[in-house]
């Protein structure tokens, strides 16, 4: 008994996390204009529009956050092989990453905008760079600690079998696959693209004709954060938590019904994801349909 309660709060922990590691990786690529958005302000300056945004993709999210997380796992597993205490080993594992984070955020933006300045004009904004590298680190450290500590209560109390930095590397690149579906639905067209009429996507006649002009001054990432924070970011955390959560539920929920047999418990764990994803399906459906039908097609 006492083992499974261990265990069911585990999972309960690793679920905040996730979720709360999902809304900061969300937020932190929109600071930085890494999501898909990112093209149309890379776009931009060919179009006429110089921007005052931060253009900082090194590639795809799943990419970036799976280097970022697994070399947090990597030097966390070293430390914590040493015979130092895992907590510390965590925070300085997640610490070199938002290091490594930083260093090409920077590289990247001052590659990216210096390529555009010489054929296009568009500027380097070093007040852009010092004002938007704390958030973007900061809440890349967030995201990147609590996905390594989720590995790290996977591998120790869950039963993951696979090591602390491959599953860290899992983690990473499934947040940032999820901040790149989930968060961009409530970012790039209906923050960019406000002068538009919504709900007819981005054509193509219009891409990287973005909006340069704020509430106050000119627009620049910071504002895209302000906008993401109240949907696309909770969206993205509340996404990537239900995973864990379920995922990890799944595997508890079968070890509990068949304890003596592990490949009885396996099936049984299979067979509960299967049920998750049909039910999650139909009632991802039936939300798709009430929407169309309540607001009609997009003319």
């Amino acid at each position: 008994m006492d083992t499974l309660l261990i265990t069911l709060g585990a999972l309960a922990l690793s679920g905040a996390l996730a979720t709360i590691a999902g809304c900061a990786e969300d937020l932190e690529s929109d600071v930085g204009s890494q999501s898909n958005p990112n093209s149309q302000v890379q776009l931009a300056p060919q179009m006429g529009n110089i921007h005052r945004y931060y253009n900082k993709a090194i590639s795809g999210e799943p990419v970036s956050y799976g280097l970022y997380v697994a070399v947090a796992g990597s030097i966390a597993y070293a430390i914590i092989q040493a015979g130092f205490n895992p907590v510390l080993a965590l925070i300085i594992g997640a610490g070199v990453a938002a290091l490594v984070h930083g260093a090409y955020a920077i590289s990247a933006y001052l590659g990216r905008i210096v390529g555009q300045s010489k054929n296009f004009g568009q500027p380097v904004y070093w007040d852009i760079v010092m004002s938007h590298i704390g958030p973007i680190v900061g809440h890349g450290f967030i995201a990147v600690f609590c996905m390594v500590l989720m590995a790290y209560l996977a591998n120790t109390i869950l039963g993951n079998p696979f090591p602390l930095p491959l599953i860290a590397f899992i983690f990473g690149i499934t947040v940032g696959a999820i901040g790149s579906s989930t968060g961009d639905v409530h970012y790039g067209a209906e923050r960019e693209y406000q002068k538009y009429p919504f709900g007819g996507g981005v054509p193509v006649a219009n891409h990287g004709d973005i909006d340069i002009k704020a509430e106050y001054g000119l627009r620049n990432s910071m504002d895209s954060s302000y906008f993401c924070s109240r949907l696309g970011g909770v969206l993205t955390g509340i996404c990537f938590g239900l995973i864990v959560f379920l995922d990890g539920w799944r595997g508890v929920l079968g070890n509990i019904l068949e304890q003596k047999d592990p490949i009885i418990s396996s099936v049984i764990s299979i067979v509960i994801g299967l049920i998750i994803v049909v039910i999650l399906a139909i009632v991802n459906r039936k939300v798709e349909v009430f929407a169309r039908e309540k607001f009609g097609p997009y003319k």
